[in-house]
């Protein structure tokens, strides 16, 4: 017969604020309620009434133990010792919080005859029946709406009536040999410690908070500490809404757990806070405002996220934690991102076989953005183009352009890179992306052993869109008779497709705009200057006048194929990889009438070039037209072209041979 002790006075205790006693506890209500946030359901919590065998108060599980609830391992009856768990203030009333327990048994007969506690710690009189669950009557602990209620008109009537009716016993009887019996044997009774006493309620004791793991912040958590290191540190942030302008900016934080969540401070507590974090050292936070993490800008496996308030503190530990990882991966291999999502965020690492030079492009708002690319492979056989924009071209760019062409291949980690599926699959940066060169992990270790042991000369296969041709998985080649047949850009959204035509014209009479050089932040305005009276520039964006503008492409000319004739438009970076110099040199050759202004587009002419090109219709007063925009260009390669062809042949082939081998059977069936 197994035999187990409830802790008596041990709801009161608990609610006193002991939060360092472990008491041994019955359930004798649970039930499932939906938890929702920012009018999003976040999923199925379970609340409780849990009982010492005299006294009994209401209780919520943190989300780590959802599970154990709708397992079964919990349910009405189980016998469970609390190992953590805070108190929380609740409108008039306190509930327990059970952040960990461990079930001692899983069903008993309810124990003694149990009454709700008010919040100071005597019997309710006339407790309110709200409703029944499984049968048994419930008073007062979990009332929704008291309009809803009818009050029972005796008083100190047993919180949940006992089916052993007559046994006048604190030991519950054993109706069948599956349910063991619980005998609560007597103990001291407890007597609140000397910080708590006569201090009132324990929200507003002066009791340090305890240090939980981040896995178990929840927000029906009054007072919590967590003790994580800074594993990345946002940029500042500003900002304009209807409350006026501000400033924001956010840390990501690992606990020894591998529990990861992200921190935001706001205006007056980013001033306080932003010097104080670094990157790499450990903190202790505590106090702060759990709110459903925004899943648009924060990709941390967690539903929430901290928002600091003025109460909040962030607390350096002055000793360095070993037991806390310095960064927390989940690394992909390459050939598993062929199958995942656009716009899917994982970590990648690789070694770097390649990096292409760095180039200015214009995004769609006018501004303008450093871009960079480079080439990952890895043990699965694939490799993948990685794009870093913006600042990471300059800084990681740099750095790994210089050890590749000194012969250095390093190792790459990519944390919190996104999927693109543009062209083939792709990863690119984003603000919350994170670079490391040479990784001291496990898998960057192994990584470096095979590629000196032979890795560097396996062939692999792209998975992106590369400067080879054959290489483009999701490459959409199409002639320039198909533009017009297809109907191609006549829908909502533009088509991109790769033409193999011959250069075979220019218009060279313009070929370029003149542009505003003034600089907004990082980057250059762009928009067209025209000259006023004075002699100067006039940019109407910036309402400023300038003695210099920039020169940027808008090359016009036109492209041939077996099919047909079509023109293209080409701007700054597209017009610069076709001609081999930018827009101010070559208009520099012209105003001097130097010949090689005329070289540079004769050489470009009647030489075959794989375009990529965006197909979109346009406006032009009352016209509609279907306006070729090039956004690559590249002269094609022989051997690539060659691969790419043969590729197509082996398609070809095989789908006939698919086609013969039905065919065959077919006729085999109609002979018998």
């Amino acid at each position: 017969m197994a035999m187990a002790r409830l802790t008596p006075n041990g709801v009161a205790a608990a609610l006193a604020g002991d939060t360092n006693l472990k008491p041994v506890l019955q359930i004798v209500e649970l039930r499932g309620v939906q938890v929702n946030g920012a009018g999003v359901t976040r999923g199925e919590r379970f609340r409780a009434v849990v009982s010492d065998g005299t006294a009994a108060s209401s209780a919520l599980f943190a989300a780590q133990l959802s599970d154990h609830a709708r397992s079964g391992a919990l349910r009405r009856g189980s016998i469970v010792q609390l190992s953590e768990y805070v108190i929380n203030d609740v409108g008039p009333r306190r509930i327990i919080v059970i952040l960990n327990l461990e079930v001692l048994v899983s069903e008993c007969e309810i124990i003694g005859n149990p009454t709700a506690l008010s919040e100071t710690g005597s019997p309710i009189p006339n407790p309110t029946r709200v409703e029944q669950f499984n049968g048994a009557p419930q008073y007062g602990l979990m009332a929704g709406n008291s309009s809803n209620t009818t009050t029972k008109p005796s008083d100190n009537v047993p919180l949940f009536q006992n089916s052993m009716a007559g046994n006048s016993s604190n030991f519950a009887t054993r109706p069948s040999d599956k349910v063991p019996v619980f005998q609560p044997t007597v103990q001291p009774s407890y007597r609140p410690a000397p910080n708590y006493k006569n201090h009132g309620a324990i929200m507003k004791n002066e009791a340090p908070a305890r240090i939980i793991p981040i896995s178990a912040l929840n927000p029906y958590q009054g007072r919590w500490a967590i003790k994580a290191r800074v594993t990345a540190k946002g940029d500042i942030r500003r900002y304009h809404n209807a409350k006026g302008d501000g400033k924001v900016f956010s840390f990501d934080l690992l606990d020894s757990d591998g529990g990861e969540i992200r921190v935001t401070c706001f205006n007056a507590l980013l001033d306080r806070f932003y010097e104080v974090v670094e990157v790499g050292k450990v903190y202790v936070v505590s106090r702060g405002n759990l709110r459903p993490a925004q899943k648009n800008y924060n990709h941390l496996n967690n539903e929430w996220e901290i928002l600091l308030e003025n109460g909040s503190t962030v607390d350096l530990c002055p000793d360095e934690d070993s037991s806390i990882p310095t960064q927390r991966f989940d690394f992909r291999p390459i050939n598993e991102i062929e199958d995942a999502q656009n716009n899917a965020i994982l970590d990648i690492i690789g070694v770097v076989t390649s990096v292409n030079p760095c180039t200015t492009i214009q995004r769609k708002n006018g501004m303008e953005t450093q871009k960079r690319t480079m080439n990952l492979k890895d043990m699965s056989g694939r490799s993948v183009e990685v794009t870093m924009w913006g600042d990471f071209c300059n800084r990681e760019g740099s750095q790994l352009q210089g050890m590749v062409e000194r012969g250095i291949f390093p190792v790459l980690a990519v944390k919190a890179g996104k999927v693109s599926d543009f062209s083939g699959k792709s990863v690119g940066t984003i603000s919350s992306t994170q670079l490391f060169i040479n990784p001291d992990s496990a898998e960057a270790h192994s990584l470096r052993q095979w590629f000196d042991s032979g890795g560097r000369d396996a062939s692999t296969q792209s998975i992106s869109r590369d400067i080879t041709p054959g290489a483009s998985r999701n490459e959409i080649r199409k002639t320039v008779a198909q533009i017009k047949d297809e109907g191609l850009g006549m829908g909502d959204k533009p088509d991109w497709i790769t033409v193999k035509a011959t250069v075979i014209f220019f218009k060279n009479e313009s070929f370029f705009y003149t542009a505003c050089p003034n600089m907004i932040g990082d980057r250059q305005c762009n928009k067209k200057v025209t000259k006023s009276t004075t002699g100067n520039w006039t940019c109407d964006k910036c309402d400023r006048e300038f003695e210099e503008c920039d020169y940027r492409y808008l090359l016009q000319f036109q492209i041939q194929d077996h099919s047909g004739t079509a023109w293209v438009t080409a701007f700054q970076e597209a017009g610069q990889e076709l001609l081999g110099c930018s827009a101010t040199e070559l208009n520099a050759l012209k105003e001097r009438e130097d010949p090689r202004f005329a070289d540079t587009m004769l050489n470009c002419l009647f030489q075959e070039y794989l375009l990529r090109l965006k197909v979109k219709e346009e406006s032009y007063g009352d016209e509609r037209k279907v306006k070729n925009t090039a956004v690559k260009v590249e002269k094609v390669d022989p051997s690539g072209e060659s691969k790419f062809l043969l590729d197509l042949i082996s398609q070809v082939l095989g789908a006939t041979l698919a086609d013969c081998a039905t065919l065959s059977a077919a006729r085999s069936c109609v002979v018998r």
